[in-house]
């Protein structure tokens, strides 16, 4: 009888799939297979690995503010927003 093993199907991206395939990585909508690639692929770069923890922070912060125009802002929040786009930007 022969024995066969049991191979995880893991797949593979590059740094362009990542950066498409962020919004649905950070709504949790990748299947399995897609979601454990993504993040071996952020264990293994940094510099996408930043970017998605800074959209991460980004879009939680986004998430708790009120709804109105900018000027309503306060000086805590709008410091929030601009240190979240930057590390976004230099990770």
């Amino acid at each position: 009888m022969t024995r066969f093993k049991a191979v995880a199907k893991v797949k593979r991206f590059s740094c362009e799939d990542l950066a498409e395939l962020t919004p649905l990585y950070l709504d949790d909508a990748l299947d399995t297979p897609a979601r454990e690639g993504f993040d071996h692929h952020l264990a293994e770069c940094l510099t996408c690995a930043g970017h998605v923890t800074g959209l991460r922070v980004t879009v939680d912060t986004l998430g708790d503010l009120p709804a109105g125009p900018a000027e309503t802002l306060s000086e805590r929040t709008r410091g929030r927003l601009l240190s979240a786009f930057r590390a976004s930007r230099h990770p």
